[in-house]
């Protein structure tokens, strides 16, 4: 299929440095592997999130990218220097219970920002619900900040009983080995290729 082709050869944006799919190109396989996932209900398990995936590809929304402007256009790749990741891992609990944690980490230089908290993915919706509950701080190694943020500690507690409309979550249509794309409950689209 072309667009999973366009889409994988996105994901290794990192890797290849030439021949690269046009932002176009991207939203436009993003868009229909979206519209497939839902025409085909194709249903994930939460085993297949679990690992580090590097962010490489964003839209905004309609409202975004009319503040952003030219600046992030219809989507583009992230730039090489800056390394956002996202870590899924299981709880304690068995992989059944579809629960477990997440990292969002920034790097930038020396700069290092981590945000963590739980998450729960919904079957056969592919929706995953996540709250940054912790954030640390690193400069050139050093840690300026470790704690709970925004009421933090309370939110753990309640999470898995709030409803999803209550919660951040990404929309996940396409997932493979190596690559996985989602809608944000915001309505911008990403690409996230496989961390080794």
């Amino acid at each position: 299929m072309k667009d999973d082709v366009i889409l994988q050869r996105a994901a290794n944006y990192f890797i290849e440095q030439k021949d690269l799919p046009s932002s176009s190109e991207v939203v436009n396989s993003l868009l229909e592997a979206e519209k497939i996932a839902k025409k085909e209900k194709i249903s994930y398990d939460w085993e297949n999130l679990l690992g580090t995936w590097r962010l490489c590809f964003v839209t905004g929304t309609k409202k975004t990218r009319k503040k952003a402007g030219i600046v992030l256009g219809a989507g583009r790749y992230l730039p090489r220097l800056v390394k956002i990741s996202l870590n899924y891992s299981p709880g304690e609990e068995e992989l059944a219970t579809n629960q477990g944690n997440v990292e969002n980490s920034v790097e930038i230089g020396g700069l290092q920002l981590s945000l963590t908290g739980p998450v729960r993915f919904l079957a056969p919706k592919n929706i995953l619900a996540f709250d940054f509950t912790r954030m640390k701080v690193k400069l050139l190694g050093l840690t300026f900040y470790d704690g709970y943020i925004r009421n933090g500690k309370a939110k753990e507690t309640s999470f898995y009983t709030d409803k999803i409309s209550q919660q951040a979550f990404f929309a996940y249509f396409y997932i493979t080995n190596s690559a996985i794309a989602a809608r944000g409950r915001g309505g911008g689209l990403a690409l996230w290729s496989k961390k080794e």
